[in-house]
């Protein structure tokens, strides 16, 4: 059952991403976007990652989409429907892509040392274990990302209203 829920996901994902990519309205590929980071935190799901997946929903799919089509919405000029112009060099992308995906599958299969950990991982990985290295072991570099990603959204509100220059 779960390869089932797999393969449907994963293809919803994979679509979803397609769709933002091919989409002529920006705003469509905006929550192709979120939904493509919502079937990313099922496969996480999947994986036992339950961590992962609360992040994934959280940061990505709330934080990140909805910052997405805020910023689409304050920026956007003009009719909606016209705003993703046609790019006519899909096919240069596309053997660039998958140039760069034989490349990296290559170097993964034929490296043995990257397939299999020395030893296992004993460490433990819940998110009791995360929460507590987040809140006192990197707690600033926790904090300084917050901090700036806080400033960069200030940043693209001013950017998108614009500044009125009165002499």
């Amino acid at each position: 059952m779960s390869t089932i829920v797999f393969f449907i996901f994963a293809i919803l994902s994979i679509a979803a991403a397609w769709s933002v990519v091919t989409s002529k309205n920006i705003v469509h590929s905006a929550l192709y976007l979120a939904l493509s980071f919502s079937g990313v935190a099922v496969l996480y799901i999947l994986m036992n990652a339950d961590f992962l997946a609360a992040v994934q929903l959280l940061i990505y799919t709330a934080a990140v989409s909805l910052m997405v089509v805020f910023a689409v919405m304050l920026t956007l000029r003009g009719d909606i429907c016209e705003s993703n112009t046609e790019n006519r060099s899909w096919l240069a992308g596309a053997l660039v892509s998958g140039s760069v995906f034989v490349i990296i599958a290559l170097v993964i299969l034929t490296n043995p040392d990257w397939r299999v950990l020395a030893e296992p991982w004993t460490s433990g990985g819940s998110a009791e274990d995360l929460s507590l290295l987040l809140l006192s072991r990197f707690m600033i570099p926790f904090e300084a990302a917050a901090v700036l990603l806080t400033v960069a959204l200030v940043g693209a509100v001013i950017l998108a209203k614009g500044v009125n220059e009165s002499k």
